[in-house]
């Protein structure tokens, strides 16, 4: 008997994670053409998971919305993390008050608008303010994918807000939901503490985040670890106790993750490059692992009903409650009237309002499971609508700056050990001096040189011989002294290629 319900459950297990791998396998097969057309690849996610779901093609009972919760909290902090190990602490502060300001009268403002649309429709004040909150934050990982997907650079200070702006304001909608919903079952209206509580809140989970990040990011420098496969673990535990840290403290946990990363993405540490890239892989799982699973929580049978102010409040969100949000918190920082209008047009929703309607549902607020299934339509016009034209969009408005070619190859030093040095990618543009010179013509510092020269699918040694072409692709070694003399020769490093050691 033993023997028999052993291998049910490895059978039932094996065809759960079969099915769950296949779903993950088309969906990134799927992905491109969605990327070329500017949709979100989250959405692709959310609908296969609704076809694999109770009432889908493969039928896969599926109705936790406590286990969603816990794993889309889960899944959230290591989007945050990654997200913050990718932020520079100079687009910090190019963007550091406008990006505040959205990320907390502009998340404050949005829920208002939205809950006021919502009580138009039908729906009594308190779920529609409940709505509004749930809604009311952007999603780092959906706006910063569609921008990738489209092959878009955005102006420096623009850039700078939209993704710091993605990246802090995920707290603030949490505040809101979690203070609506015991307000509700408390039977009561919104206390007045709320107005201080919100920003003592974020004040504690930064500086909480930030302290962990500067111990975390010693630790890292001091630590000698025997594998290359222990950093990513000692990151991963810096996440979770930030998180859980700045809460027990009544601070936002979600802030500190994502301020802790930003300190060490910022740092000199070991096997930074290295890091990055797990982070971001691990970020893109959680992004399609919580999507699937999160589209077999919804019910197509259930979603008819609200279909209309579903749809209603989704062009509402994208089209007037973004946009009029977002103007009057620029107001005063003068960011051009193109700048404010694509602000507001590229507030994408993603994986957040999602997580965040689960709350309701498992709290058994009155209507919870009508606000979750509006969510749904509002998750899904905000992605389609505005997600489809941000390339149109950007370009109409001539936001977007010239970006040089991605090198068909990428050469990086991952070492356990902190290293005093750096290797740079550059673009050879045919203004430069050194396009159309051999590495032997060049003066290089005393202890810096070419390291690869990158020509379309070659490889070529960095020999003196070995002549700059336009087009190339150069990895260049050097000090740190010797950064601001390389980028008088070869101009701007490419991305984040430049793995600074020192």
């Amino acid at each position: 008997m033993i023997t028999l319900l052993a291998i049910t459950e490895f059978t039932t297990t094996a065809l759960l994670l079969g099915a769950f791998g296949a779903l993950l396998l088309a969906s990134v097969l799927l992905s491109r053409g969605l990327d070329r057309a500017g949709v979100p690849v989250a959405l692709l996610f959310l609908i296969l998971g609704m076809l694999a779901g109770s009432e889908g093609l493969l039928r896969i009972p599926f109705d936790n919305f406590q286990f969603a919760f816990r794993v889309g909290t889960l899944a959230l902090i290591l989007i945050l993390f990654d997200g913050g190990l990718n932020t520079s602490l100079g687009a910090v502060r190019k963007a550091a008050w406008p990006a505040s300001v959205l990320a907390t009268a502009g998340v404050a403002l949005t829920a208002g608008l939205v809950a006021l649309a919502a009580r138009m429709v039908g729906l009594p004040w308190a779920p529609a303010l409940l709505l509004g909150a749930v809604v009311s934050s952007t999603d780092a990982a959906t706006v910063f994918a569609v921008l990738r997907g489209s092959g878009l650079r955005l102006k420096k200070r623009l850039g700078a807000t939209l993704e710091l702006e993605s990246g802090v304001n995920d707290p603030m909608a949490v505040i809101l939901t979690v203070a609506l919903t015991e307000s509700i079952l408390g039977g009561g209206g919104l206390h007045w503490s709320l107005a201080y509580l919100v920003p003592l809140q974020l004040l504690i989970g930064g500086v909480v985040g930030a302290i962990i990040g500067h111990v975390a990011r010693e630790f890292l420098i001091r630590v000698k670890l025997s594998t290359g496969g222990l950093y990513p673990v000692i990151t991963l535990a810096v996440a979770f106790i930030a998180f859980g840290g700045a809460t027990v403290v009544q601070g936002s946990g979600f802030l500190a993750v994502y301020a802790a990363a930003l300190v060490i993405g910022n740092g000199a540490i070991p096997y930074r490059s290295a890091l990055r890239r797990i982070h971001d892989a691990i970020a893109w799982l959680c992004q399609i692992g919580m999507f699937l699973m999160l589209g077999m929580l919804v019910f197509p049978s259930q979603l008819l009903p609200v279909a209309l102010p579903g749809l209603a409040l989704g062009l509402f969100l994208a089209f007037v409650a973004r946009p009029a949000a977002v103007a009057l918190c620029l107001l005063p920082f003068r960011f051009p009237p193109r700048e404010t209008l694509y602000l507001g047009w590229v507030g994408l929703r993603g994986a957040v309002p999602i997580i965040l309607a689960t709350f309701p549902v498992l709290s058994q607020v009155p209507d919870a499971h009508r606000i979750f299934n509006l969510v749904f339509f509002m998750v899904v016009v905000n992605a389609v609508v505005p997600g489809s034209t941000v390339r149109w969009v950007t370009r109409q408005l001539r936001l977007d700056i010239p970006e040089s070619p991605t090198p068909s190859a990428v050469l990086e030093v991952a070492s356990t050990r902190l290293l005093k040095g750096e290797l740079m990618s550059f673009y050879i543009d045919p203004s430069l001096a050194v396009c159309d010179a051999a590495l032997s013509q060049v003066v290089f510092p005393e202890g810096a040189g070419a390291a690869l020269v990158v020509r379309g699918d070659e490889l070529l040694a960095a020999r003196g011989s070995t002549v700059l072409r336009q087009g190339d692709h150069v990895y260049i070694f050097c000090r740190p002294e010797d950064r601001p003399f390389i980028e008088l020769l070869f101009g701007r490093p490419q991305g984040d290629s430049a793995e600074r050691s020192a």
